[in-house]
């Protein structure tokens, strides 16, 4: 991350977030979702799993079911009520064309100008080792928004009424160690906040010494907004699809 961020650019209304499991975005991005939100934009959620391998303690079948529930009620709190899951096996996520081919479609479906997901480089910090399923998604959204724009591309689904969709200017990956954009988030930073909360089940699941949300939040976001001169922030990396 470089020492000085840009804002990001608001032009736009239609949004897209394709993410790997239940509480990915909520590590600091969903504040910069009910920003947008706030102004009138339209998000959908789009997660490739249920998050069913995630709990140590409860079955995947049972987990499934509470890791969706927390993740529509966690949308809810910053103003997305459109929320999907791909049903993928979590854990085992595999870049390739099944991935593509799904992807191409959530895209074609809800043609956004902007596509927004998850840290995909191989560290987040350049020491701290990402996850496998988070770096197979964001290789493979990226391809799949070059795929959705290409009518001989995943042509089938041409027959299931979705026409191709070259509409996404940038797709956006938050907290990657990359990132040289960034958000103020001041204003929504206590619903992002909220928003993790939500994921009751899963942060108990992790143990008594995980740190309390609002501290972990904000030791993220008070670093990127003194980047942007305010006092919460989140950062993205920019990747530009034109």
């Amino acid at each position: 991350m470089t020492d000085t961020l840009e804002l990001l650019p608001e032009d736009w209304q239609r949004g897209l977030v394709i993410v790997a499991h239940p509480d990915d975005i909520e590590y600091g991005g969903a504040a910069a979702i009910a920003r947008w939100t706030d102004q009138g934009k339209q998000l959908a959620y789009a997660l490739l799993t249920s998050g069913e391998a995630g709990i140590d303690g409860m079955p995947p079948e049972q987990a499934r079911v509470v890791r969706e529930a927390e993740q529509r009620a966690s949308a809810a709190v910053v103003g997305v009520d459109s929320v999907e899951f791909l049903g993928f096996a979590d854990g085992i996520l595999e870049y390739g064309v099944p991935l593509r081919r799904e992807l191409a479609r959530v895209v074609r479906r809800h043609q956004p100008e902007i596509v927004i997901t998850s840290n995909f480089r191989d560290t987040w910090d350049g020491s701290f080792l990402n996850q496998a399923d988070h770096i197979a998604t964001g290789r493979a959204v990226l391809d799949a928004v070059r795929d959705a724009g290409n009518r001989w591309v995943f042509s089938e689904q041409l027959d299931e009424g979705l026409d191709p969709w070259d509409g996404v200017r940038e797709v956006w990956a938050a907290n990657s160690p990359q990132s040289r954009h960034g958000v103020d988030v001041t204003g929504t930073f206590d619903r992002g906040v909220e928003s993790l909360r939500a994921h009751d089940a899963y942060l108990r699941g992790l143990g008594d010494d995980t740190m309390d949300p609002e501290e972990m939040l904000a030791a993220f976001a008070r670093p990127v907004g003194s980047k942007l001169g305010c006092r919460y922030g989140v950062a993205f990396e920019v990747l530009a699809m034109r």
